[in-house]
Parts: C-alpha cells; sequence; structure tokens
C-alpha cells in the first residue's frame, strides 16, 4: 500500500519571500511564527501534552523550487559558494525531495473556535510554508553538542557588525529593530556575491530593508514601510 504524504499544518511567518530569512533555526530567536492546522488534523486531542516540552521538529515543505532538478553536488554558502559539496552532506533546498527540517521553540498553545495553534520561535520558514510533520525534541536523544560539524565548523557562528543609522529604526517597534538587526547580521546576501558597492533589497514584514556589505560591516541605507 502506498500512503501519500500530505500536509498537517501551514505557518505563518513575517517574511514574505525567500531572500533574508535564517539559513539555519534558532539563529534569529526573535522571528515567529503561527502554526494552523488544516482542518482533518486541528482536533485539541492532537496536540494533548505538547505543552510539556520546549522545543518541537517541524518536517515542511521547500516552496518554489519543484521545477529545479537535484543535483549531486551544491555549493553551500558557508564555503563561500566557489566549492561543490555532496547534497547530502549539506542543508540545501535542491534535493530529490523539497523537505526541510527545523528545531523552533514552542511559545505557546491558544485555543481558537478553528481549533489548536502554536506560536513558535526561533522560525526560518517563509510565510504559507506547508508543514509535514511536528515531533517534539528530545534533549537526552537529539542533542550532541561534541558532535563534529563538518566545513561548518569554522564558519557557522560569523556575523557581520551592523552599522544602521538611528533614524532608519524610528518606524520600527523595540522588537522589530531587534530581529531586523539579527537578520542582518547573519548575511543574507548570496554566498558567491561580494560586491561593496551592491544595493540588497530584503522584506520583514511590510518593511522594505535596503543595505550593502563592505568587508565584514553591514551598512543599512534605508529601511521603508509602504504606507497603509
Amino acid at each position: 500500500m502506498t500512503t501519500e504524504v500530505e500536509s498537517i499544518a501551514a505557518i505563518t511567518t513575517d517574511f514574505p519571500e525567500q531572500f533574508g530569512i535564517p539559513r539555519q533555526s534558532g539563529l534569529a530567536e526573535g522571528a515567529t511564527g503561527r502554526i494552523r492546522f488544516e482542518k482533518k488534523y486541528c482536533h485539541p486531542d492532537a496536540v494533548r501534552g505538547l505543552d510539556s516540552f520546549d522545543r518541537l521538529w517541524l518536517l515542511w515543505h521547500f516552496d518554489g523550487i519543484e521545477d529545479r532538478e537535484w543535483a549531486a553536488t551544491v555549493r553551500p554558502p558557508h564555503m563561500g559558494g566557489n566549492e561543490r559539496i555532496g547534497v547530502f552532506a549539506t542543508r540545501s533546498p535542491f534535493r530529490p525531495n523539497p523537505i526541510g527540517l527545523s528545531c523552533v521553540k514552542l511559545e505557546k498553545i491558544e485555543y481558537t473556535e478553528n481549533g489548536p495553534e502554536l506560536i513558535v520561535s526561533g522560525v526560518d520558514l517563509k510565510n504559507g510554508t506547508k508543514i509535514y510533520d511536528i515531533k517534539p525534541y528530545l534533549p537526552y536523544a537529539d542533542s550532541y553538542p561534541e558532535a563534529k560539524a563538518g566545513f561548518t565548523e569554522q564558519t557557522a557562528k560569523q556575523t557581520l557588525t551592523v552599522n544602521c543609522p538611528e533614524e532608519c529604526l524610528e518606524i520600527c517597534t523595540e522588537k522589530e529593530r531587534e530581529v531586523i538587526l539579527t537578520l542582518l547580521s547573519l548575511d543574507p546576501r548570496p554566498a558567491y556575491q561580494n560586491d561593496p558597492k551592491r544595493i540588497y533589497g530584503m522584506k520583514y514584514k511590510t518593511y522594505d530593508i535596503h543595505f550593502r556589505v563592505e568587508e565584514t560591516t553591514l551598512y543599512v541605507t534605508d529601511i521603508q514601510k509602504p504606507p497603509k
């Protein structure tokens, strides 16, 4: 018997497009999301006991890459985008099956007229991403702090210094400022681009953020919010 995989939920986040999303979950703890279950799976009993866990594993669908063929090797951002590595030694979205894996923090469960909804943080998912499964994170079984991290060991914690004029942040709330500065420090650029004069643009919520990068410093040029 063949079982077809279907989405059980979808997540609402503040990332309307792929560019600017953290490359891994947990890097921007202030980035939050709301998981709403499909009608078939929105029964309160399905999340009974889930609030006794701090963190969750999400299995989800990489959107927008269905038409791209998988390749045996990819160019990981951690290696500057210049060296090819086997796809199964990376977390690249361009895989035989477009399945993503994220570990997020469960902030709370809200029970609504449409069923339970999960509020999570540390997300790295685009708004509207379909969720295939949710599992509790088990520290005794899922955490191996001493495990080797391969080619990411030298670059995983490298961040940029963010230079942002105070007037650019005046339209943002304090929490939004914190998240925006964190996202920018993670260097949203494609790894193969290193033009100090190039102006990049990314979206967070309804904000349009523009910046350039010179060596290890990111300079914000402006932050705009469309009028209501």
